[in-house]
């Protein structure tokens, strides 16, 4: 039994459901097959993380209104969709609810597991600037006033004593407060500090003053 990647196949044709878990599973990827995509649902709870390949035409629910089902449960797992030639309008669509790839049939074994691959590498990226993101919130809050406002000041694209002058302080006062910035920021240079400051989205570049 494989204990690779999760890979959720959804298809109402049993042929292709169990030849492309064959495939998977060679691939060293953990496959779970369902007939449907309410079944899929039906134990969406206990589904471990991993990345889901469905058909776009199945009975009962489509590929695309299963999309639209996840989206509504907030379900962060990437979706790949299979269509035949005369479903590609309807996986278009799907693209824009937000499906990673989309496969036309027949696909090759090297386009399924390179979409696979993909959507995982990007998945993992993704979960790894989220916790980037939270772990500089957890360090912003530890800011005081004062240092939350030179920072806006910095992002801003002040200099020292422009910074200075607008919060009524000495520009040696700023670099004081920058200097405390840059410890608790954990940032090596004035790049890393707005880098972080911008990945947060809680301050904005086009704007002076922090969002809420």
């Amino acid at each position: 039994m494989t204990s690779g990647p999760v890979v959720y196949v959804i298809d109402d044709d049993d042929a292709v459901r169990e030849s492309l878990s064959f495939l998977l599973e060679t691939a060293d990827y953990t496959v779970h097959a369902y007939g449907s995509a309410t079944g899929f649902l039906a134990n969406l709870g206990t589904a471990q993380s991993g990345c889901i390949v469905t058909d776009v035409r199945m009975p009962g629910m489509t590929g695309l209104e299963l999309v639209r089902a996840l989206n509504e449960r907030q379900c962060a797992m990437p979706v790949i969709v299979i269509t035949g030639h005369g479903d590609v309008p309807l996986a278009v669509e799907a693209i824009r609810e937000g499906v990673v790839d989309f496969i036309e049939k027949p696909f090759s074994n090297d386009t399924i597991l390179a979409a696979l691959h993909s959507a995982f590498e990007r998945s993992h990226n993704q979960s790894a600037q989220n916790g980037e993101r939270n772990e500089i919130l957890n360090r912003l809050a530890s800011l005081s006033t004062r240092e939350r406002q030179v920072l806006e000041g910095i992002v801003a694209g002040g200099a020292n004593k422009a910074v200075a002058l607008n919060l009524g302080i000495s520009p040696k006062t700023v670099e004081v407060y920058r200097a405390k910035l840059m410890a608790k920021m954990q940032a090596a240079s004035l790049s890393d500090l707005v880098r972080a400051a911008f990945l947060t989205s809680v301050y904005d570049p086009k704007q002076t003053t922090p969002q809420p």
